[in-house]
């Protein structure tokens, strides 16, 4: 009889990466499915809905005049407005229609005819709510579903950890190592499986694992708390823009409109670039203004600032001028959806989550392929 083989640290691996896999394999198929489908979110509604292009007739509407419109005015409380810089697209109003609403419905304003196109609803809408709900709590309560993708998503950490671990061979050398950088596809069906797991289960690994540790601010306080505090800056925190300012010191008994908030945004930040813009309340009397530049690369490039209804500027934040911890904490949300870098970042991030929603399947066929090898070893021993 031969030695029997010890029971090492490789083989604990092996069985935590099986196992872990093989209990959360429906939850992470489905997350990392519904995952795949929202990295192009905006693309595919967009893809039935018509192209909001207005052409251009002359001389555009001052804001004033589109914000007072009774066709506006009537349909609830303006909170906000976004103006680009393409002469060929509408404005977008943010609009309450019901003071319960958080965010508002957007609606979108020729500048040109002041005509309000409303929203566009179509069925696509419900499906990729559905895949955010899917995402993010299972289609579950939230109490119920967001703490179970939450667990989910730290097994997906320890797999993909594992995964890269037992990528590596028990001997390392370039021969051996190389074959992992690769799909034999003139093997046999099994060998094919296995390589799609192990190869581009190894290429995703990075991302995964970004999405993962990104993902886990949504599900636990706790752990983004965590994160804040080791990044010494606050994860989702100061959305706002610029600190807190004793307004009352700043009101001088002056008030400017719209549009001359807008033109003193513009000197401030001196460049072409699409302008957001949260009007002012009862309970914060100051313009919020958002910009980035029509050159930039990044999507969360923008620079903020504040002006009380009196003119004067509260705060102003450049992007540029950010520390790096800021800037990140800042980024949590795109980073994790891959939007951070617009089409090109959409893009890496759609194959890497692909590949994520695959890995359920092509470990559970191996480990199938694994249980009939042995079930015809144990049969030849019988009849031997």
């Amino acid at each position: 009889m031969g030695k029997k083989k010890k029971y090492g640290v490789r083989d604990f691996i092996n069985d935590v990466h099986l196992w872990l896999g093989l209990v959360s394999g429906i939850i992470l198929f489905l997350v990392c499915l519904s995952g795949t489908i929202l990295t192009f979110e905006e693309e595919i509604e967009g893809w039935f809905k018509e192209d909001m292009k207005v052409e251009v007739t002359g001389a555009k509407k001052s804001l004033a005049t589109l914000v007072n419109d009774p066709n506006i005015q009537s349909k609830g409380t303006l909170t906000g407005l976004t103006v680009p810089t393409d002469e060929t697209s509408p404005y977008e109003f943010s609009i309450k229609e019901d003071p319960k609403q958080r965010r508002g419905t957007t609606y979108e304003v020729n500048p040109y005819t002041g005509d309000v196109l409303a929203p566009q609803k179509t069925s696509v809408d419900d499906f990729m709510f559905s895949m955010f709900k899917l995402h993010r709590w299972l289609l579950m309560d939230i109490k119920w579903g967001r703490p179970i993708v939450g667990i989910a998503t730290i097994i997906f950490l320890i797999l993909a950890i594992s995964g890269i671990v037992l990528w590596f061979p028990k001997k390392v050398k370039w021969k051996t190592v190389k074959a992992g950088f690769k799909i034999k596809t003139n093997a046999n069906w099994k060998r094919i499986n296995h390589d799609l797991h192990n190869t581009l289960g190894f290429y995703a690994c990075i991302l995964i694992l970004i999405m993962g540790i990104t993902g886990l601010c949504w599900s636990f306080e706790g752990y983004r708390d965590g994160l804040s505090a080791i990044m010494g800056t606050r994860v989702f925190g100061n959305r706002g823009g610029g600190p807190e300012v004793d307004l009352e010191s700043l009101d001088n008994g002056k008030s400017i409109n719209l549009e001359e908030a807008i033109a003193l945004a513009n000197k401030e930040l001196d460049y072409d670039g699409t302008l957001s813009i949260s009007l002012p309340s009862e309970e914060n009397p100051a313009y919020s203004f958002r910009k980035i530049a029509d050159d930039s690369w990044s999507t969360v490039a923008q620079d903020r600032l504040q002006l009380h209804v009196s003119g004067q500027v509260i705060s102003k934040e450049i992007y540029a001028d950010k520390p790096l911890n800021v800037k990140i904490a800042s980024a949590i949300k795109p980073i994790h959806t891959g939007t951070i870098y617009g089409t090109f970042s959409k893009w890496i991030y759609f194959l890497a989550c692909l590949i994520a929603t695959s890995l359920p399947i092509t470990g559970t066929i191996i480990y199938i392929n694994k249980l009939k090898k042995k079930s015809k070893r144990r049969k030849k021993l019988a009849m031997a």
